[in-house]
């Protein structure tokens, strides 16, 4: 643990600057530190959330005193006059000094771009498994994280078996499809996905805001000539594309493309966002691709229109391109998920003879995410 004589109070008192158990050096502002404290009287001891607002802190609060004791560092701050015990594994992993900025585009580090490579590494449960086991659970629900998209195999060969899949981690969400949709050739119908025609790799429902962020598709019957399944990362075109354009890159995250759909009696869904979303930092977290559900595309500058069009056309290309795809074909009671947000996902085009018969619904990622973390806190605490 560090000594005293590690830690130094600077800029009058407005900050500290520390040498912390993992070997970093870390200056950390009083305001931030007061903020974030973790006693009795500024989060609640039964969810953690905050009691306090910023306006209940001084403007010119400082630090008029730093040691540790007993491996804990104690902080007084005034001129509230008060001292306040902090964990310094948690400053560690909390730390904000040098954060460099990054290339436009960049990924958070759970997440692992992939292409047509990754056909021997899916991220594959067991539908047994994953309901009983925890572990299990934890172990593809990760993969799906990592990598956008997951299958699962055994499952019961049952109408209504995807509300199972979805009750694993959260909850469906219903749209003007209903709380499942199903995905068989049809007479007339409302959308392409009801047709045996192949379809292009695309995200979903791009027309809403904010979109679906998980599809599950589940398999009930698959005796068809064809219709194999399809996952392209998204991600991993916009990456593609950054490398070989970066002023076409620019322009699909800079500017935003129309998305509509309407037709059902009584819909009409509109949105306006870029193909390629970035975070104000330029982390890279959303695709939007649907060539049959875009609409004109009108916030683009003349002047920029042909690069533009140019930079869509190639990413296309890249997400058409067979070194980047991963295909399957689903039996009975398998299913896939995919993070909507990311991962596109088409099907080839089947003939009449035989029978397809897929259920589809939508459910939100924050709830794949709480469970998986809820899982992964809780391995903590008992290591």
């Amino acid at each position: 643990m560090p000594a005293k004589t590690e830690i130094q109070i600077i800029d009058e008192g407005h900050a500290i600057a520390i040498a912390l158990p993992n070997g970093t050096k870390q200056r950390f502002h009083a305001v931030w530190l007061r903020d974030n404290a973790w006693d009795e009287t500024t989060r609640a001891p039964g969810n953690s959330q905050r009691l306090i607002t910023l306006g209940d802190i001084p403007v010119d609060t400082r630090i008029s005193a730093a040691e540790f004791e007993a491996g804990m560092l104690h902080l007084t701050f005034q001129p509230e006059n008060r001292t306040i015990i902090y964990d310094p594994n948690w400053l560690a992993g909390h730390g904000y000094d040098g954060n460099q900025s990054k290339a436009s585009g960049w990924t958070a580090p759970d997440i692992k771009t992939w292409d047509a490579g990754l056909n021997a590494s899916i991220p594959i449960g067991d539908f047994g498994a994953v309901s009983r086991s925890q572990e299990a659970l934890r172990d593809w629900l990760y993969g799906v994280r990592r990598y956008g998209f997951g299958k699962l195999t055994g499952g019961p060969v049952e109408s209504g078996a995807l509300f199972k899949v979805a009750e694993l981690f959260g909850y469906i969400r219903e749209t003007n499809y209903g709380k499942h949709f199903e995905v068989r050739t049809e007479v007339n119908p409302s959308n392409l996905a009801y047709t045996g025609l192949g379809l292009q790799a695309h995200t979903d429902n791009p027309y809403r805001d904010p979109v679906p962020t998980l599809q599950i598709l589940y398999c009930l019957e698959n005796s068809a000539q064809g219709g194999e399944n399809m996952v392209v990362d998204g991600f991993r075109a916009a990456e593609r594309l950054r490398e070989e354009n970066p002023r076409g890159f620019e322009l699909l995250t800079r500017y935003c493309a129309n998305f509509e759909y309407s037709g059902s009696a009584g819909v009409c869904l509109r949105s306006r966002r870029p193909m390629i979303e970035l975070a104000p930092d330029g982390e890279l977290v959303g695709i939007r691709f649907n060539n049959r559900s875009t609409a004109a595309i009108t916030d683009v500058p003349y002047e920029d229109m042909a690069d533009y069009y140019a930079a869509y056309r190639r990413l296309g290309e890249i997400i058409d391109d067979t070194s980047m795809e991963v295909t399957f074909k689903l039996a009975p009671g398998e299913s896939f998920i995919v993070d909507n947000t990311r991962v596109l996902h088409a099907r080839k085009g089947y003939s009449g003879a035989g029978s397809r018969w897929l259920q589809g619904c939508y459910a939100d990622k924050d709830g794949l995410l709480s469970t998986l973390s809820a899982i992964e806190l809780q391995d903590r605490k008992a290591a």
